[in-house]
């Protein structure tokens, strides 16, 4: 059987999440703390208890998310007894989802991992600062249509739209 592990992107952060996990398996308590000493901060009780404004910050989601990722692929070497690298052909995840990607691989440490994606979200956050811009996705549409609705959304002040 071939297995493969995909991990989400920013979007799928709730203020509770990996909470249970934590209080059931020290291997999730473990990376949550580990997260937690890499960063200097205690982002599980933000992830745990909230506030929803404060864990919805790039720089506090993208670590938070990735935590919670990994915790969860701990949870599953450590109770299934086998290595993800020996059971995973494919390991994979949508935007920031590759670094959580990484870290569960070992490909990459976990606090560096951690800590990469604190200032990588706060770089996010920089560039597009909390309340300002958005993004959408447009599926099956022409290009001609797909630039009106742009244009539309953008109130005409469309800069520009790359075509893939």
């Amino acid at each position: 059987m071939t297995r493969a592990f995909v991990f989400p992107g920013q979007g799928s952060q709730a203020v509770g999440m990996g909470k249970a996990l934590s209080e059931a398996f020290p291997a999730a308590k473990e990376v949550f703390q580990e997260v937690d000493d890499a960063l200097g901060q205690n982002l599980s009780k933000m992830m745990f208890e909230g506030p929803m404004e404060d864990l919805t910050l790039t720089e506090n989601t993208q670590p938070a998310l990735m935590a919670a990722s990994v915790a969860v692929m701990r949870v599953l070497q450590s109770e299934g007894g086998f290595e993800i690298a020996d059971k995973a052909k494919f390991i994979a995840g949508h935007s920031l989802g590759e670094y959580s990607a990484l870290a569960a691989a070992g490909a990459l440490d976990l606090a560096d991992t951690a800590r990469l994606l604190k200032l990588r979200g706060q770089a996010m956050q920089t560039a597009v600062p909390a309340g300002e811009g958005a993004m959408a996705a447009l599926l099956g549409l022409e290009l001609e249509p797909a630039l009106e609705a742009a244009a539309e959304a953008a109130q005409g002040d469309v800069l520009s739209l790359i075509h893939i």
